[in-house]
């Protein structure tokens, strides 16, 4: 049986933090060999991680290094870098020299929103990948996905022939209105096709949880560490056939393999345990926002407000530096919905919160935030 844990490239070690391409090959060298070696062979990389290099990396690390059959590998192919149709042949064919593969397991479109989904459509995005399949050049082709339940499932209608979906999930987002992991979760299931996960640790965030959640975690299961939680929520899901953790330590991987090699899904006292300590990060919240979106509807500009509320409370929680799911989320939600920078402080959405909140100040805040982020990495 195929383990569950999958090794993510988004991530690797540095040796410096500020250049993304300055990636420690001797260390990212150890840690392929030691995910193999405790039996795990799936690896996910793109062509867009690591200022575009990340697949070289790979390469070095991992192709160049292990036969052939040892290994399973993805990448992916964002449809917004494309500006005509024939540029996906191109792509494909440098992504496997870079790579040096002739074929890959995985091959995925790449975070496909609203906005991706029109430039895949208009490009045959979709037709390209299963022409690559039917070569023999792609082993399963399935697509990254982060937006709607309603848009995901709309394209998994209008294009049956996937093999699977990469989503976000963990447990902060299984409710969380901005991403909305359970009911992108049951549209995947709805559709029967098997569910890769990414972010399942929310970029590093739930590995550090607050002191009395870890307290929750620690009093349950001793020798346990935080991220496992996180992981083992996910795995737990039925039809996830693989979870994925950017691993840049050994002590992450030794950790990952250890309770991944006998994978046991969560209990029913574990899920109870993890719902309290989603109440105790979701307290830490900067806007008590209850979406109950009676603020939506009369908005001129058709911000999508609750929604950016939640991604902003999420990015305000993060205790790491990265917030890059948040990004993209917003980003996507931007491509259908006003931004926050277009509010023209009307209030009508003020006039009509039940929870009398100062919506016109927090939108200015969501759009100190997010509307002149900078291009961060997406999985």
């Amino acid at each position: 049986m195929t383990k569950k844990l999958g090794f993510g490239c988004m991530r690797l070690p540095l040796l410096d933090t500020n250049d993304q391409t300055a990636v420690d090959m001797e260390t990212f060298d150890t840690l392929v060999d030691a995910f193999l070696e405790k039996g795990f062979t799936y690896f996910d990389t793109a062509l867009t991680y690591h200022g575009s290099r990340s697949e070289e990396f790979v390469r070095e690390a991992l192709v160049k290094r292990h036969k052939r059959d040892e290994f399973t590998l993805a990448t992916k192919l964002p449809p917004r870098v494309l500006k005509a149709e024939e540029d996906q042949e191109r792509l494909f064919n440098e992504q496997l020299e870079k790579c040096g593969v002739d074929y890959f397991d995985y091959y995925l479109i790449h975070n496909i929103g609203y906005s991706a989904y029109q430039q895949a459509l208009k490009y045959d995005t979709f037709g390209f990948v299963q022409r690559k399949k039917e070569e023999g050049r792609i082993g399963k082709v399935g697509m990254s996905f982060h937006d709607t339940p309603e848009l995901l499932d709309e394209v998994l209608t209008a294009h049956p022939g996937l093999d699977f979906v990469q989503l976000q999930i963990n447990y902060i987002d299984w409710e969380n209105p901005g991403i909305q992991s359970r009911r992108c979760y049951e549209v995947a299931r709805k559709h029967r096709l098997p569910i890769i996960v990414m972010e399942p640790c929310k970029g590093g965030n739930l590995a550090m949880v607050p002191a009395r959640a870890e307290a929750l975690m620690k009093a349950h299961s001793p020798n346990a560490s935080v991220p496992s939680w996180a992981i083992r929520f996910a795995a737990s899901q039925e039809g996830v056939m693989m979870v994925l953790s950017g691993m840049n330590t050994m002590a992450q991987v030794l950790d990952n393999t250890s309770y991944m090699a006998d994978f046991k899904p969560l209990t029913e006292k574990e899920y109870g345990i993890i719902s309290q300590v989603t109440d105790i990060i979701n307290t830490d919240t900067a806007i008590s926002c209850t979406t109950c979106r009676y603020c939506v509807a009369g908005c001129p500009k058709k911000i999508a407000i609750p929604d950016y509320f939640a991604l902003y409370n999420s990015a305000k929680r993060a205790v790491t530096s990265s917030m890059s799911s948040q990004f993209v989320y917003y980003l996507n939600l931007a491509s259908t919905h006003g931004k926050a920078s277009d509010c023209i402080g009307c209030k009508a959405c003020e006039k009509a919160c039940p929870q009398h909140l100062t919506i016109v100040d927090y939108l200015k805040d969501v759009s100190a935030l997010f509307d002149n982020g900078p291009g961060l990495p997406t999985k």
